[in-house]
């Protein structure tokens, strides 16, 4: 029983106009689904991902009216979106200039290059390349050239006040691996965790910071991270297991689109376990993804008073 890589990455954002602007037509992902956050359904929830809304490429937000977050430890830190080659950075270093985007210089890291960047909310978010390795299914309605593209996610950063507890979790209960460590911003180490067979799409870099204030959440803030599962038969035994070791969780959870399983790990962090599928094609065709507010049938009967209280997005 093995998770296989990285399955979506949440994120709070404030402006959801700004944010579908952004990621759309600055990163040039797409809007695979626009639906409401199913446990405060005045909010939305913005999926944007690969051409093909693949598991693995859906970086999401959830449009609340928060402030700022206030950075610190244990949260998730950096979101890596992967792409490949040297041409890759050269295009997306002069895109991010023209379009004013706070970023930071190239740099090898863990022996990949990336390039830091934020977005206008302060979201921390990073190209990293992950040497071509995988599918990759790119946009056709892009503004961005299709060998630009922004390939999936990962690797993902946590920062966290004791690096060993989060460890044992993720060994002990996740059955990632501990791959390797390096050096990080100087002074600190990194620890990477992989899982599946590995690769960019599949790490979690855990830096100890135990000199830092706790994280609180707010706009540019991660929610949480979630995990790739293959089918239900391991997302039921993954249920299991947390209960057997007596992991507080939820339980298992239909979100529609895929069944989720969420737990924290011993620093607070919010992990999730989610099914490949069914996908965001269960209620709209593959072609026109995200162009309506998509709901589950269990809130179909609220559309009329969910639409009336969100704002446009345009």
């Amino acid at each position: 029983m093995h998770l296989t890589g990285i399955h979506h990455l949440t994120a709070v954002s404030a402006d959801a106009p700004g944010n579908l602007a952004f990621y759309t037509r600055t990163l040039g992902m797409r809007l695979v689904k626009k639906t409401v956050n199913q446990d405060q359904v005045s909010a939305y929830h913005l999926f944007y991902a690969d051409g093909k809304a693949s598991p693995g490429s859906d970086l999401t937000f959830f449009d609340f009216p928060a402030a700022p977050e206030r950075r610190g430890t244990n949260s998730i830190t950096a979101t890596g979106l992967r792409i490949h080659g040297e041409e890759c950075f050269a295009w997306w270093k002069a895109r991010l200039e023209q379009h004013r985007v706070k970023a930071g210089a190239l740099a090898e890291i863990d022996g990949r290059m990336t390039l830091p960047f934020e977005d206008g909310e302060g979201q921390r978010l990073f190209l990293v390349d992950d040497g071509g390795k995988g599918e990759a299914f790119p946009w056709d309605r892009s503004p961005v050239p299709m060998e630009h593209q922004i390939r999936g996610l990962g690797p993902i950063m946590l920062t966290v006040a004791s690096r060993e507890r989060t460890g044992i979790v993720l060994t002990d209960v996740m059955n990632m691996r501990l791959a390797r460590k390096y050096a990080y911003e100087g002074e600190h180490w990194a620890h990477v965790y992989d899982m599946g067979e590995g690769g960019a799409g599949a790490e979690l870099h855990v830096i100890e910071r135990s000199d830092l204030p706790p994280a609180q959440q707010g706009a540019g803030s991660v929610h949480h991270v979630a995990f790739r599962t293959p089918d239900e038969a391991q997302y039921h035994a993954w249920a299991q297991r947390l209960t057997e070791l007596r992991i507080p969780n939820s339980g298992e959870i239909d979100r529609f689109y895929f069944r989720s399983l969420y737990f924290r790990e011993p620093n607070g962090i919010l992990f999730e376990i989610a099914t490949d599928g069914p996908g965001f094609a269960t209620d709209e065709p593959m072609a026109t993804l995200g162009e309506k507010l998509a709901l589950p049938p269990f809130l179909e009967a609220r559309r009329a008073q969910i639409e009336a209280g969100l704002k446009p997005l345009a």
